[in-house]
């Protein structure tokens, strides 16, 4: 009875530690990638030039945020958004693998004692602290000292397990290695968590109870039961999650089907390879020694898995479009939204980036509204005039499609500058609504007063008008340019144009109305209807000033002066 009860609370202590190790990797990764979010974006975008950039790339990139996962999230991004080809994004998931056995190498170091430190220092900081990106790191040095603390837990509830016979004549038969990767397997797709796997490895390692050649055995089998959990996460989500998730499975599952029978060997050259704890013997010694060999071991096999597949991505690309082929992009109405997919919204990074696209699609939208506008304002047919006025409702639902997106993404953790560039795009696609609308009840109504009028703007004052029309269109442009390049010096420059572009509407409508000493009707008609596109255009330019006024708020070095955006 006895017994059982030192059993149950061993299994007790065994999961409380498992349930700390695992909520504090959650943690800590979940930091990392909001602290570290945009840069590890950005060293994705520019280092997949070629196989060996790319999986460089993606070994950094892995090994800052400590989740293959989201990683992967990156990439469908890129992908998706024409950035990267998914042959580039082969060498990124090879080196992915790479990147998290860093967790292995810092779980290998005996710095538990220094948990509960670690553990206060990250609340403390968490609590105090007034910048969200320093509490964030706060949250990340919690999460590892809960890392530790798990793994102190789940290393004493193992010490009973020396003097248990039944449990060391188990640990004798999984010296077959084909058990140690069925096992490893399988826990590891039970828990979602290679690092999981990894850690209890290690800790078990630390109390002798298992040799160096099990251990790498079990954490063979992670490196299979992982892809569960990226077939599992794929499902459901963008066809290149599933492509990535293919390539990882064929990736790994192949790697390990190459090195199970070669595992005393290669036991050998890990031991030879690692430090070895001279004044310690015996059960010491392996205690002392396997953790950091067991961390070695997986490192590198995966350096090993990486160098054989490198030259073989091209291969490994084309056999997974062959098992999951790329479907034909089905027609999309252009009031939905081309590049917004929930998929994204735990990474913000990227999820802003999905925005800034879908911003992109809707400014040049609106840059064609503006460019048809004087056309249709002068010779527009009735067809013509009406084909302007349908174009706003797909403005309408795309704005309104990214006003509910970013909604989604104020739910998220955000860091600065995340929450700045969320006020942006918000008031971006606030603002290119306003300008569609203007063109749709006012530009378009002043068209067909035009039209059933039979009435003709003279040359004169059309090309005055016309003038007017292509400052516009060029400052249309450029704020579009500055909205996506977060380009402060371009938003400044529609900002400085206000005089210069007041100026040329107030001298228009001085002309017009030194016309107006003519009294006819028709005269009257088109004084009220060229009044008119003067006034839209003057809003139209007021609501780009807006857009730029946010813009330079955004940027991290705003020009010197700002005059006003209104």
């Amino acid at each position: 009875m006895n017994n059982s009860l030192e059993f149950g609370v061993m299994l007790v202590n065994l999961g409380g530690g498992l349930a700390l190790f695992l909520y504090g990797m959650h943690k800590m990764t979940e930091s990392l990638k909001i602290v570290a979010g945009e840069r590890v974006k950005d060293i994705l975008a520019k280092l997949t030039t070629n196989r060996f950039s790319a999986a460089f790339a993606g070994s950094v990139v892995t090994a800052v945020i400590q989740s293959s996962s989201i990683t992967t999230v990156l990439v469908v991004g890129f992908i998706t958004a024409g950035i990267m080809t998914f042959q580039q994004s082969i060498g990124v998931i090879l080196g992915a693998n790479v990147g998290t056995t860093i967790t292995a190498q810092i779980i290998a170091f005996k710095i538990t004692e220094s948990a509960l430190l670690l553990i206060a220092a990250g609340f403390f900081t968490e609590v105090l602290a007034k910048n969200s990106r320093i509490k964030q790191l706060g949250v990340m040095s919690m999460g590892l000292g809960l890392l530790f603390f798990g793994m102190e837990l789940m290393s004493q509830a193992t010490t009973p397990l020396r003097s248990y016979e039944p449990f060391m004549q188990l640990m004798q038969e999984m010296a077959n290695p084909l058990w140690g990767v069925l096992i490893g397997a399988v826990f590891t797709a039970l828990v979602q968590s290679s690092s999981a796997t990894t850690g209890i490895v290690i800790v078990m390692a630390s109390q002798g109870l298992l040799s160096l050649e099990t251990g790498i055995a079990l954490i063979l089998g992670s490196n299979i039961g992982t892809c569960v959990t990226a077939v599992v996460s794929a499902v459901g989500k963008p066809r290149e999650a599933m492509q990535a998730a293919t390539a990882h499975v064929l990736f790994n599952v192949t790697g390990v089907l190459l090195f199970v029978g070669f595992i005393p060997p290669f036991a050998e050259l890990v031991r030879y390879l690692s430090p070895v704890s001279d004044q310690l013997e015996g059960l010491s010694q392996l205690a002392a020694d396997t953790p950091r060999q067991v961390a070695n071991a997986h490192t590198l096999f995966n350096v090993f898995n990486l160098v054989l597949f490198l030259g073989f991505t091209n291969t490994l690309a084309r056999l997974v479009l062959k098992i999951v082929p790329s479907l034909a992009p089905e027609p999309l109405p252009e009031t939905e939204p081309k590049f917004l997919d929930d998929y994204y919204l735990d990474q913000p990074a990227m999820a802003l980036e999905r925005t800034r696209l879908e911003l992109e699609r809707i400014g040049e939208k609106v840059i064609a509204m503006i460019r048809d506008s004087m056309p249709t304002l002068t010779v527009g047919t009735r067809e013509r005039i009406q084909a302007l006025h349908k174009r706003d409702n797909e403005i309408d639902g795309l704005t309104d499609a990214v006003a509910l997106y970013l909604r989604k993404l104020t739910t998220m953790n955000l860091v600065d500058p995340q929450p700045v560039f969320v006020h942006a795009y918000f008031g971006a696609a606030n603002y290119l609504e306003n300008i569609a609308d203007i063109i749709e009840t006012g530009i378009v109504a002043d068209s067909y007063k035009r039209l059933e009028q039979n009435l003709e703007i003279s040359a004169e004052n059309e090309e005055r008008i016309k003038a007017i029309y292509k400052e516009l269109f060029l400052a249309a442009q450029l704020t579009m340019e500055a909205l996506l390049e977060h380009d402060a010096q371009k938003a400044q420059q529609v900002i400085d144009a206000k005089a210069h572009y007041n100026g040329l509407i107030e001298s228009t409508r001085s002309h017009l109305y030194v016309q107006m000493k003519s009294e006819t009707r028709e005269q009257l008609s088109l004084y009220k209807i060229e009044t008119s596109i003067l006034e839209n255009y003057r809003r139209i330019h007021n609501l780009l000033r807006r857009i730029c006024g946010l813009i330079i708020k955004g940027t991290d070095n705003p020009p010197a002066e700002s005059s006003a955006t209104t």
